[in-house]
């Protein structure tokens, strides 16, 4: 094989080399018919030149003063197409073009030499020169362009055209897709795309650092469009009260598509005049000791986020179950009429010595008091210091009028996706005050989510923004279950760090794994590469040059890569988002990857936004009434348990559990 391919370009060699002699040839003979008079002149003309120029006169060669140079300079082309030479860096098409350009100046410019008044001689000496500088000229340029590297590495430095993959550019909807029209690019062409998200209910992870657009571009997309289709909603308003004002005027838009009597709710700690009241420890939601015990565990945890990788310690444990008691020994009370979180503080700061007496008498909870009791017995302080302390000292932090008040109240009940009375509920918050809101608003997530995660129920929508500053600790179970339930949860988070520091690493990767959509603008580090593996990998054109001392080699290949490295994750502009959808059995999509720049519209929405209508006002709330608020649970629980310490007294089978 080498032998016959040596031989092949020696033969080829000499055919260009023919050609290119041919080319000359005739050049000459064009210099010699049509100055035949100064070459007799000069004496140097033959007569089998003559007879020559002759033939080839009746052939029709020379009927045109252009046509043999044209024919010379086409055979001179032929000689170039197979030139190869040595390939540099430093050869340019544009240095050949303006050589070759030079040359083909000369070439034919030089006729009008012809026109001078000079000597016959010279008139010729100086067309031949010319002529001859032309040619060479065109022949320097020709090899120029053989030097020259076509394919250079070109201005797709960061392999943007490369990295580029189809993407869905169909509309895919459904009664509860959420649609989100894009552009991406595909090898350099800028094409319409759409982000749909046709299965809300396997859960929806939005990151993003700040200044990414996740709010802009995708969270108030969301909201609108849940609530255009009759969503229920909870939604959770870090930075209230701008997400809080949009559902509140897409409700009174669209509150005709939901069946029965559909109503919106605020909850606001910080203005409350705007804000709704709501128990979201009333007895009609718990069952049994177990709600209780959950929603002790979700108010702790809250107000000690450094517990979530700790539970199972024996202290924080027996924290936990001291208010799962309080709890449950006030849901049972006169038909849990003092059953709220502020009469749960307000009870839990009773000396113990009261406070034993009256929670032993219920038998339910006995085991739940019994160790608390025993060390008060037995004079063990340290150990029950240790034991409760963390609890009263945590509930201490919510010792507040204007949560007391808002924490019992009864505007609304937390069944939000009731079939008969679907609700949209907005929760604000403070960001300076995420430690004593926190809890509160996690509380209330988590009675939701237990009376929502139920069959037969309306559609509901969960969208949480800055999901990390709120402890739910059985978000991951509402996600994985609440699908067949019609429950779409939609986390937002600035990046999957924040999540593993709230909620420790284990729980934090069930989170981030379960998810089913996925939507990321910028992030970094770990979880933009968490994405990258994700996202997977396509195959690639990869090209090489190579430069030695003897030759040039370009080398192609195909390999698998990344299909958005972690680079691009880490280097996305605010609107552009990379991720992945969940199709569903029904609605099934073979291109679920995306890395595309959401459309929006910013004039169009700032307009929008002038014309929304503030929250309702909802009642007048004086600083009076907050402080009578405040006092009248301090003297219900004062009351009850002065009165159940009056009636175990007067209690002859009770009287033995009076701790003296």
């Amino acid at each position: 094989m080498t032998r016959s391919t040596g031989e092949n370009e020696t033969s080829l060699n000499d055919i260009l080399r023919y050609i290119r002699m041919s080319s000359i040839a005739l050049l000459l003979l064009h210099f010699y018919y049509y100055l035949y008079g100064a070459f007799r002149d000069l004496g140097w003309t033959t007569l089998i030149g003559d007879r020559l120029l002759a033939i080839l006169d009746r052939a029709g060669l020379f009927s045109d003063f252009l046509l043999t140079k044209m024919v010379a300079l086409g055979l001179l082309a032929i000689s170039l197409l197979g030139t190869r030479g040595r390939k540099k860096p430093e050869y340019t098409p544009q240095r050949g073009i303006l050589v070759t350009a030079a040359g083909l100046l000369f070439y034919f410019g030089s006729a009008a030499i012809l026109y001078l008044d000079f000597p016959t001689e010279h008139v010729a000496f100086l067309y031949v020169l010319l002529c001859f500088i032309g040619y060479l000229l065109i022949l320097r340029g020709g090899g120029h362009f053989s030097r020259v590297i076509w394919r250079r590495m070109g201005p797709d430095i960061f392999n943007r055209i490369h990295e580029s993959f189809p993407q869905e550019e169909r509309r895919i909807e459904n009664a509860y897709s959420v649609n989100l029209p894009a552009i991406y690019q595909n090898r350099g062409e800028a094409r319409e795309s759409w982000v749909n998200i046709i299965d809300p209910y396997r859960g929806t992870l939005v990151l993003g650092s700040p200044g990414s657009g996740k709010t802009w571009y995708i969270i108030q997309n969301i909201i609108k469009q849940q609530i255009s289709k009759g969503y229920a909603m909870l939604l959770y308003d870090f930075k209230y009260d701008d997400l809080s004002k949009l559902a509140y005027n897409y409700f009174l838009q669209y509150h005709p598509v939901y069946p029965g009597n559909p109503a919106f709710y605020n909850i606001s700690f910080d203005d409350l005049s705007r804000s709704h009241r709501c128990n979201c420890l009333a007895p009609a939601t718990m069952t049994d000791i177990t709600d209780a015990g959950e929603a002790a565990r979700t108010i702790m945890l809250g107000l000690n986020m450094e517990w979530v990788g700790k539970q199972g310690d024996f202290f924080i444990e027996s924290s936990i179950n001291f208010v799962k008691a309080l709890i449950w020994f006030l849901c049972q009370h006169r038909g849990g009429m003092y059953c709220s979180w502020p009469h749960v503080i307000e009870l839990a700061q009773t000396p113990y010595k009261q406070l034993f007496s009256v929670l032993r008498v219920d038998p339910q909870i006995q085991a739940q008091i019994n160790p608390f009791v025993n060390a008060f017995l037995h004079g063990a302080m340290e150990q029950l210091e240790g034991q409760i302390a963390s609890a009263t000292i945590s509930l201490a932090k919510l010792t507040s009028p204007a949560i007391y008040y808002i924490l019992t109240g009864d505007d609304f009940t937390l069944d939000l996706n009731n079939p008969k009375a679907p609700k949209i509920l907005t929760i604000g918050s403070n960001p300076q005050k995420t430690g004593t809101y926190g809890p509160i608003i996690s509380a209330y997530i988590n009675t939701i989510n237990r009376l929502a995660n139920r069959k037969g129920m309306h559609p509901l929508s969960e969208v949480f923004d800055e999901f990390s500053t709120i402890i739910v600790h059985t978000i991951d179970k509402s996600i994985a279950t609440g699908r067949s339930n019609k429950m779409a949860i939609t986390l937002c988070l600035q990046d999957g760090s924040q999540l593993r520091l709230a909620y420790g690493k284990e729980f934090a990767d069930v989170i981030l794994h379960t998810c089913g959509n996925i939507i990321s603008g910028q992030v970094s580090g770990e979880t933009a590469r968490q994405l990258s593996d994700r996202f997977g990998k396509t195959m690639q054109d990869r090209e090489s040059i190579t430069y030695t001392s003897s030759d040039t080699n370009i080398t192609q290949s195909q390999q698998l890569e990344y299909s958005i490295p972690v680079s691009r994750i880490a280097t996305l502009s605010s609107g552009e988002f990379v991720g992945m959808v969940a199709d569903s059995p029904d609605q099934a999509m073979e291109l679920k990857i995306f890395c595309c720049r959401v459309v929006n519209d910013p004039a169009a929405l700032q307009e929008e936004e002038a014309a929304y209508k503030e929250l309702p006002l909802v009642r007048e709330v004086t600083h009076d009434i907050l402080l009578q608020n405040f006092q009248q649970i301090r003297d219900d629980i004062t009351g009850l348990i002065r009165a159940e310490l009056q009636r175990i007294e007067n209690t002859p089978e009770l009287r033995h559990l009076l701790i003296e």
